[in-house]
């Protein structure tokens, strides 16, 4: 009955439609061009050369596509893993009622996400600087080390250095994300719990846990999707270079490297598509090992 008292009229479709038009000729269009350029050889002034699946089969063989993206993967997994135990915990605590200062430490945690990827990435550059760093400098005032280190110069600890900073800059996030979700829990169900003698650790593995499935669910896609697409901390860090032997150098790095420095845009955009693939597959396996968990 109610539905039938609406007013269905044209003139509604008048007030979508700028958002509709503008999606289309911002959104819509250029990832529709940029899967068809990725089909041709275009250097981006000369006609389009089209190569079929050319540019996948070479993307598919391509040594340097695969060394890019374990670095990608290793960066996500090494920060997203910490970050989202971290943030879960933090979050627990600071939404007791009983706690002193938590709007204080909430504000404090949230802190590094306001910050820019760039300027974390310069000021952690110039900590880990081996000649004029603040780190090495500490390090040989206090006598653990005689000579500087050149830190940057280890591929691994650039990998590293780079999780340090996504992990630094983004539990705050995740933590707000959670705090939220634990606003949906009712807090009887807490209480209850305790009034049976349950400590918190129990409340926490046994309540807190399994009912923010979908909040982790949430944070394990959106952290994959912002994951792969890692650029701005590695490039800031390493000038663009990607570090020593490429080890901080990301599939988004590459992607730019190849599409916008050495003007070959039919490939760049075949390897954006295989990233996106690869972000659908990584948000399904999430997907299907969170809801098999829920169902055991």
């Amino acid at each position: 009955m109610f539905a039938k008292s609406i007013r269905k009229d044209h003139y509604g479709y008048y007030f979508i439609a700028p958002f509709f038009i503008l999606f289309a000729i911002f959104g819509l269009y250029p990832i529709l061009y940029s899967l068809y350029i990725s089909f041709t050889n275009f250097d981006g002034i000369t006609t389009p050369d089209f190569v079929g699946m050319g540019n996948y089969i070479a993307v598919l063989q391509d040594p340097l596509f695969y060394k890019t993206l374990f670095n990608t993967l290793f960066i996500w997994g090494v920060s997203v893993v910490p970050q989202l135990t971290v943030s879960l915990v933090l979050a627990f605590i600071l939404n007791d009622k009983l706690l002193k200062g938590r709007d204080f430490f909430r504000a404090v945690y949230f802190f590094p996400n306001i910050v820019t990827a760039a300027s974390l990435g310069l000021l952690v550059s110039l900590i880990f600087d081996w000649q004029s760093g603040g780190l090495n400098h500490f390090l040989v005032q206090v006598g653990l080390i005689d000579d500087p280190i050149n830190w940057k110069n280890d591929p691994w600890f650039m990998r590293l250095i780079v999780s340090s900073i996504l992990f630094f800059q983004y539990f705050g996030y995740s933590m707000v994300i959670y705090l939220a979700g634990l606003q949906g829990i009712d807090p009887a169900l807490q209480e209850a719990a305790q009034m049976d003698g349950a400590k918190k650790k129990h409340i926490f593995i046994h309540i807190i846990v399994p009912m923010l499935r979908p909040i982790i669910l949430f944070q394990m896609i959106t952290s994959i999707i912002g994951g792969i697409q890692i650029f701005d901390q590695p490039f800031t860090l390493t000038n663009g270079t990607g570090g020593p032997d490429r080890a901080a150098m990301t599939s988004i790095m590459y992607l730019y490297n190849v599409a916008f420095q050495s003007t070959r845009f039919g490939y760049g955009a075949a390897i954006a598509f295989c990233l996106f693939i690869i972000i659908i597959l990584l948000s399904v396996v999430s997907f299907m090992m969170t809801k098999r968990k829920s169902r055991a």
